[in-house]
Formats: C-alpha cells, sequence, structure tokens
C-alpha cells in the first residue's frame, strides 16, 4: 500500500462528510467499528451504498469472463475514480486501468496505479506536458494514448519530444464511425493516420481502439449493426497496417469494450489471429464493477438471452441509494430525501426498489411505484393513495449509470448484505 493509500485510510473525517451522522471527527478506518446500519434510520439520509459481497462477485465473474475469452481487462477507472476500487480491480487481475482525463491519471499515479490506458486524446498544451513530465520522472509508470487526426498527433510529438526526449509515447489510433463520438472515419482515413504516425519520432503507433457503446438505443437492431460495423473495421484495420509494417514495439494492442457489448468484442477480437507479433486483446470495461439497475441490468439481461447459462450468474447491481421519507403531502405522492445533487439522472431517473420502516424484521419490495421527477434535494415518489409509507421511513432506489452518481459522493459506504456498514470508499472527481 503506498503512502497516499494509507493516508487515505487514516484520514479524520469531521462533521459534514455526506451520509454520515457525525458529530466529532472521526477516523476514516473507524467506520466499521461505529456499528452503523443503513435501515436502523440513524444515518444521515440519503446514503450510497455499495454492497461488498456483490462487488466481489462481479470482480471475480469478470475476471473469470476476461480469462475464457483471452482478453485483459483495464477498466475504465472513471466510472467510479476510487483509488480502493481501482487497487480491487488491479489486485482481481486487472493490467490496466483506463482513465479519461490527465488530472484522473494523475489521481491514479498518486494512488500507486502504475499502468494506464487515456481513452481519450489530450489536446491541451498543459495537459500533455502534465502526462510527458510524468513519463519522464517516473520510469515505471506506462501510458497509452488514443489519436485521431494529425493534428492531435503532432501535439503530442512536440511536446514528448521537448519533455520526454528519452522516452517514445505509445499511441493508439482511434477509429470511430460516421456519427459517433471521436475517431478516424473509417479504414482509409485511419490507414492513413497510421502512416503520418509512424513518422513521428517521438510516438510509437502501438495499436488500434474503439468504443462500441454508444449505440444503446431503442432501435436494437440497427445499434448491434452499427457495433458489429465498428469492431470488422477495427480488425480489418489492425490487419492492413500490420501487414505494412506500421507497428512499432514487441506486441499489438487491440482495445475496445464498454459494458454494453463486452461479449461482441471479445469474440471479435478472438478471430484476430495471424499477425507479424503477439496481440493484446484489452477490454476497458467500467460499469461492470457495480452495474446498474436500469441501462446495464438492461443490456446484461440482452447478453443473458444471447449466451444463456454462461451469463446465467453474471453481472449483479451492487449500488443503492437509500433516501428518507420527508412528506406526505397527497396521498398518491411522498418526497424523499435524495434528488440530483445525489443520483444520475442522465439516462433515466432512478427506480424505487424497496422501503423499510426502522425497527421492523427486513426490507419490503416497492411496487407500483415511480420516481417522477427530482429538484436538487427532493425526489417525487409516485405511489398508490393507500401505500402505508409514512414520514421517517427508507426507500431504496437503484440508479441507471452508475458513472453520473459516483461524481455526487465523496464517500461511499460498503454494507454487508444486511446493510451493516463495514467500510468506505472514497471519490476524486
Amino acid at each position: 500500500m503506498n503512502q497516499a493509500m494509507q493516508a487515505l485510510r487514516t484520514q479524520t473525517l469531521l462533521p459534514g462528510v455526506k451520509g454520515l451522522p457525525l458529530r466529532a471527527p472521526l477516523r476514516q478506518d473507524e467506520i466499521a467499528a461505529q456499528g452503523y446500519n443503513v435501515l436502523d434510520g440513524r444515518l444521515s439520509y440519503p446514503v450510497a451504498v455499495l454492497r461488498q459481497s456483490t462487488l466481489d462477485h462481479n470482480l471475480a465473474w469478470m475476471r473469470d469472463f476476461a480469462e475464457r475469452a483471452g482478453t485483459l481487462l483495464a477498466p475504465h477507472g472513471k466510472t467510479t475514480m476510487s483509488p480502493q476500487l481501482f487497487q480491487a480491480q488491479l489486485d482481481a487481475g486487472a493490467w490496466a486501468i483506463t482513465l479519461a482525463t490527465i488530472p484522473q491519471l494523475r489521481v491514479a499515479h498518486r494512488f500507486g496505479v502504475k499502468r494506464v490506458v487515456l481513452a481519450n486524446q489530450p489536446v491541451a498544451y498543459a495537459d500533455i506536458e502534465s502526462l510527458a513530465g510524468l513519463l519522464h520522472e517516473d520510469a515505471e509508470f506506462q501510458a497509452w494514448v488514443l489519436v485521431d487526426s494529425v493534428a492531435g498527433a503532432a501535439r503530442l510529438n512536440e511536446v514528448m519530444t521537448r519533455v520526454a526526449p528519452q522516452r517514445r509515447l505509445p499511441v493508439l489510433l482511434e477509429l470511430g464511425l460516421d456519427g459517433g463520438r471521436t475517431g478516424a472515419r473509417g479504414v482509409d482515413a485511419a490507414f492513413a493516420l497510421a502512416r503520418d504516425i509512424a513518422a513521428m519520432p517521438a510516438l510509437a503507433l502501438a495499436g488500434i481502439e474503439g468504443y462500441e457503446g454508444l449505440w444503446t438505443g431503442a432501435d436494437r437492431a440497427a445499434d448491434l449493426v452499427r457495433v458489429r460495423a465498428l469492431l470488422e473495421q477495427m480488425v480489418a484495420l489492425t490487419r492492413r497496417c500490420d501487414a505494412a509494417g506500421l507497428f512499432d514495439g514487441d506486441e499489438i494492442l487491440i482495445s475496445a469494450g464498454g459494458s454494453a457489448y463486452f461479449d461482441f468484442v471479445a469474440d471479435a477480437f478472438a478471430a484476430l489471429d495471424g499477425l507479424s507479433r503477439p496481440l493484446r486483446r484489452v477490454l476497458r470495461s467500467g460499469c461492470y464493477l457495480t452495474s446498474d439497475h436500469g441501462l446495464y441490468h438492461g443490456l446484461q439481461q440482452e447478453m443473458r438471452t444471447r449466451h444463456g447459462a454462461e451469463f446465467r450468474h453474471g453481472l449483479q447491481p451492487a449500488l443503492e441509494l437509500w433516501a428518507m421519507v420527508q412528506s406526505r403531502p397527497e396521498p398518491g405522492l411522498a418526497l424523499l430525501t435524495l434528488g440530483k445533487r445525489d443520483a444520475s439522472y442522465d439516462i433515466e431517473l432512478p427506480r424505487p426498489l424497496q422501503w423499510h420502516r426502522p425497527g421492523t424484521p427486513a426490507p419490503r419490495p416497492l411496487r407500483e411505484a415511480r420516481i417522477a421527477k427530482m429538484n436538487d434535494q427532493h425526489a417525487y415518489l409516485e405511489l398508490p393513495p393507500e401505500h402505508p409509507l409514512q414520514v421517517g421511513d427508507l426507500v431504496a432506489v437503484g440508479i441507471s449509470h452508475p458513472c453520473t452518481t459516483f461524481d455526487k459522493w465523496p464517500l461511499m459506504l460498503l454494507s454487508d448484505d444486511g446493510y451493516r456498514v463495514v467500510g468506505a470508499i472514497n471519490t476524486f472527481f
């Protein structure tokens, strides 16, 4: 454990930490000894809770999937931006951690991550200089960076030449589709860019990258056509660049894989063989660790349909938010102490899961209810007028898209299956 991680464990939490009922300072590693339980109504609600057993299950399941598929994991750390969860993923066999920005990369490095895929293209000179400086200062640190244009590659090449002339920067050529996000459009344009990169003295073309997870709309058939098209083009581009001798290094890296279609990615990459040097197949799924009760839960159901028994006990939702009923101003409405400051709402609103009255035996399912809207600090829970929910009761909700819930919680609680608090993790957004 490096010094930064040790300092995080032993830091002093002060009154005002979201979710904890602190009235005096408390060392973070003493949280478990306080006897907190989410269900007893004595925390400061809302609270964000990660169930430890589900995290452990998801870590093991994804590790086993990657091993069977012949791929490595470089999970996208921007999902959680949690050093403790980065370490859990590395301990479970992850090859690297993927980040999206230079500040995120710097956080990961501070907490001991030594191998990073930057799945984005740094263009600000300050950011490129920060990366180059880190590579110059730490000989053990490794980073792969995306590029999709000559202009972007030239900026990287200029700064690396000036700041870290002793190291060449491995870059992954990003391939995209029309209407998508970044990425060179089409195999021909990407191949021309590969030739330009190969001629830049401070860069090394290390492989090919793409991101297929953008297409998760209502037209599932059309989405899958686009996903397969991108993967086929990535494979074709890899073969073409290899045949032309453009890759630099002892191996070739090919990487894709959000949390929506990593099974398709693994299958496509498994068929790529016969290259001039070893191939490193890398999945970058990030949301697998916690999954969710919305978008990714539905996509996991689709994977179960495609694969059957192999995915039957697949990824499970680990993250819940618990709020307290603040008001029952109308028969069919309850106001919860949870809002946009606490929960994802970029894809869909939170989903009610269960409710609990402190002092009763166990939570009960919350059926025929929905969150109709949220303000900054309130959620509008619509439910049958005769429902017994009352002020002071607790309501658990699941979220859709965990990335934009983690960024709202500097500290999240870890619980056992009985909702006893057993620890905490920190986030850095």
